[in-house]
Order: C-alpha cells, then structure tokens, then sequence
C-alpha cells in the first residue's frame, strides 16, 4: 500500500471555508504591527503566501520582530513557547 500525502492544508475544510464571494479588503494585506502588541493568528484562505500552519489558528500571541513583509509571532503552546512567521492578512489585532 501507498502512504497518503499530508499536505500543507490537509484537514482545512471547514476551517479555511468562506462564502462564495468573499473578498478580502486590500488594507488587511497592508496592514502594520508594532513589536510588543498581541494578535490573533487567523488564516485568511485567499492567500497561500506566509500562511501559518492550521494548528495556531484563534492562538493569541505577541511579535516579537518583523522579518521582510512577514512577523515573528510568539504563541504559548502548553508549557511551550513557539514562534510563528506569518504574513499580515494572517493576523488581527487583539482589540481590533
């Protein structure tokens, strides 16, 4: 038998869904954060670039450094600590 391929975005059915035709306002994509703040992780599904792995998605985390268009995120996972580059349209501010 032949192993299945696990995708990028395998098992993002219903977690990467929009309606029909949704569309992206441009000011999310451009969007700029200050190192400090707190963002919520949030896959925007119309754009593959800089996307998080579907595991942080809804995680509150805090940047810690831009590097090139995307942040560095650092998300508490149990008693880990991880950081997650992503790109702006990924991320929303927490008292948005």
């Amino acid at each position: 038998m032949v192993k299945k391929s696990q995708g990028f975005r395998v098992k993002t059915r219903k977690k990467l869904a929009r309606e029909a035709r949704y569309r992206p306002l441009i000011t999310k994509f451009i969007q700029k954060f200050n190192i400090g703040e707190k963002v919520i992780i949030d896959q925007e599904p119309t754009s593959f670039k800089g996307m998080p792995f579907s595991r942080f998605k809804g995680m509150v985390g805090e940047i810690i450094e831009k590097r090139g268009r995307a942040y560095v995120v650092k998300v508490k996972v149990g008693k880990k600590i991880k950081k997650v580059i992503s790109r702006p349209e990924h991320l929303k501010p927490l008292n948005f």
